[in-house]
């Protein structure tokens, strides 16, 4: 069953007003939450294993994930980054080697993967993929950005793949309301805290 219309536009409301909240945090606290963060997913036994991980690539207020990104380099894990193709609605993922050299202005001026660098990845060999959203709750609950390209591509190229939300903790609410098709999150980690169902690390 889907969600109503009434629910879809307090959903919509809510998902505003958290990007507004997150849109606000000065630069320096932005700075030192993201590293928080990172530290804190370091943490994550499944992330430290991982052989190739899918890293969304952070944009505007999102949490920064390029100090992660440059970690799991320096380490010899096989990175890769999505590519949006908006007419399929769905994402295509490449690997990536250098960050300063292998990525180029996207869909909606998110940096991507330059294809005519990049080879691209079967989804299938995805030990682990980090996903962004707009809200989360600790049960794994995740709102996106309202166009389902991640539950798409979980549910239907990646369904092997621990999911793991990366989010601050005032993107995190009580109970975010799941539509049909949304795809749950083992884990989401913010600067504070790890939660989720804990089935894989």
């Amino acid at each position: 069953m889907d969600i109503h219309p009434q629910e879809k536009g307090r959903r919509d409301v809510l998902r505003q007003e958290v990007l507004a909240r997150r849109d606000q945090l000065p630069a320096q606290e932005w700075r030192e939450k993201s590293r928080a963060l990172a530290l804190r997913l370091g943490s994550l036994g499944c992330f430290n294993q991982a052989r190739a991980i899918l890293f969304f690539v952070s944009f505007r207020s999102e949490a920064d994930t390029f100090f992660l990104i440059r970690q799991a380099l320096e380490n010899g894990v096989q990175v890769a980054a999505p590519l949006t193709v908006s007419r399929d609605k769905e994402l295509k993922i490449f690997v990536i080697r250098d960050l300063e050299n292998d990525l180029v202005p996207g869909y909606q001026g998110i940096l991507e993967p330059d294809p005519r660098r990049c080879p691209q990845l079967d989804p299938a060999l995805l030990d682990l993929v980090i996903v962004p959203g707009s809200v989360f709750d600790r049960q794994g609950g995740r709102m996106g950005y309202g166009g389902g390209y991640y539950d798409r591509f979980l549910a239907n190229r990646a369904p092997q793949a621990v999911r793991v939300g990366v989010c601050f903790d005032l993107q995190l609410v009580d109970k975010v309301a799941m539509a049909a098709h949304d795809q749950y999150l083992d884990y989401v980690v913010t600067e504070s805290q790890i939660a989720g169902t804990a089935r894989h690390c």
